[in-house]
């Protein structure tokens, strides 16, 4: 018997969008849209040759079974007549640690239709991804997932705690997604009126989130940065790159650091981005990590990259040669870290020194015992990149030596009362 007082809310991609009722045979085109058989061969038999919802004209008709979709429509269907029968008796899920992949269909079918128990049916999708490769395949896999998951990011109200669950999840799997372009388009772009927010919730859990949560929104933040568009969106997101920056002093933590990193390398290859990061003080926070003791490997070659980087500008050429710690603290990691770490530090000490010609960078590199080291370098099994800029850089000191011996010879003379 059905309760009065009990709702049922199909989700809307159960429906055919033809016929607008929950399909029982569902089937998908060329174009990726699903359908009701009887309702998308009523409409191929009618003579037409295009999708009746993005109206593309088809390159076959042939449609294959979404049996994904008619599984967790056959769950969906089980649980509501559950939850009418026995509504206040408690599900299968919550007595089993384990969950089955019918479970999580039922915690994904709730995610649309039961708003009072999103953040229980989250945890469990978490619990499930975090089991194994084969089970993040499943979810995105499992159609409509991944969008469900970021229609609530674009609810920046829904608050920290929820958001913290839905950017876990979306981490989880956004690295098994094969079109990084859609889901950048389906991050950071809306369809018509408004703007789109889930950048502002990825940001809130950044600033507010859990140490967990902050690397999981980082992750998120560096896979969708696929091009320039999307890197010149993220960069110029009002207080996005300010807090990245936040997050990578010395005394947070190595895993937090790394991702952080990861995602301003992802973002800082565009012009713009990079004269930001100068305008942001950017040179002196890398400069007080390149300083810190403990660092590993891969968190210096990252540094070292986005100095590299910001030392591709004219602006960032001057902030690092105003630093000599700086400088300093580049050459100390010359054939000391790797050897990705020493071409990102050749290469800027090449900008600063050799392209910009400035005098404090090359005494900087001169204290800092630079010269032995690039001499180093060249006797070592460098690239034939890195063998020509130590070539370039000798040349500097050598025509500096040179110049000091002979302004040193010239006063020489003229003090000498013969």
């Amino acid at each position: 018997m059905v309760r009065d007082d009990l709702c049922i809310t199909v989700p809307s991609f159960f429906r055919c969008p033809i016929s607008l009722d929950v399909m029982k045979s569902p089937v998908s085109l060329c174009t990726g849209v699903t359908y009701d058989r009887s309702s998308i061969q009523r409409w191929l038999d009618n003579g037409n040759n295009t999708c009746p919802a993005t109206m593309q004209v088809l390159q076959t008709t042939d449609f294959v079974p979404n049996r994904t979709l008619q599984r967790l429509i056959q769950i969906w269907s089980d649980s509501v007549t559950h939850r009418v029968d026995s509504p206040d008796s408690p599900t299968s899920t919550e007595s089993q640690s384990l969950l089955s992949k019918d479970h999580i269909l039922v915690a994904i079918s709730d995610l649309h239709t039961r708003s009072d128990n999103r953040f229980n049916s989250l945890s469990k999708i978490a619990r499930f991804a975090q089991d194994s490769e084969e089970n993040r395949d499943f979810l995105v896999r499992t159609e409509c997932f991944v969008p469900v998951l970021v229609g609530f990011l674009d609810n920046v109200n829904g608050g920290v705690e929820f958001l913290q669950q839905v950017v876990t999840a979306l981490d989880l799997v956004i690295s098994k997604m094969e079109d990084r372009e859609g889901m950048k388009n389906l991050i950071l772009k809306r369809q018509g009126e408004g703007e789109k927010q889930s950048v502002d919730s990825l940001l809130l859990v950044l600033q507010q989130g859990s140490h967990a949560s902050k690397i999981a929104s980082a992750r998120v933040l560096k896979s969708v940065a696929v091009d320039a568009e999307s890197k010149l969106l993220l960069a110029e997101k009002e207080g996005l790159v300010s807090e990245l920056l936040n997050l990578i002093t010395p005394e947070k933590d190595p895993d937090l650091i790394e991702n952080c990193l990861s995602c301003l390398v992802s973002i800082s290859t565009p012009r713009r981005s990079k004269m930001k990061l100068v305008r942001l003080g950017a040179v002196k926070v890398f400069s007080n990590l390149l300083s810190a003791p403990g660092l590993s490997v891969s968190v210096k070659e990252k540094v070292l990259k986005l100095v590299e980087t910001v030392s591709s500008t004219k602006e960032g050429r001057s902030e690092i040669c105003e630093d000599s710690a700086c400088v300093s603290a580049i050459v100390d990691k010359v054939l000391k870290v790797s050897s990705v770490a020493t071409e990102h530090a050749v290469t800027t000490l090449w900008s600063v020194c050799y392209l910009f010609r400035d005098q404090k960078a090359q005494e900087a590199v001169t204290k800092a015992n630079g010269l032995t080291k690039i001499l180093l370098l060249m006797q070592s099994n460098c690239s034939p990149q890195v063998r020509q800029m130590s070539s370039d850089l000798l040349k500097i000191f050598r025509v500096n030596s040179k110049s000091c011996l002979s302004s040193y010879d010239t006063k020489t003379t003229h003090i000498m009362p013969f």
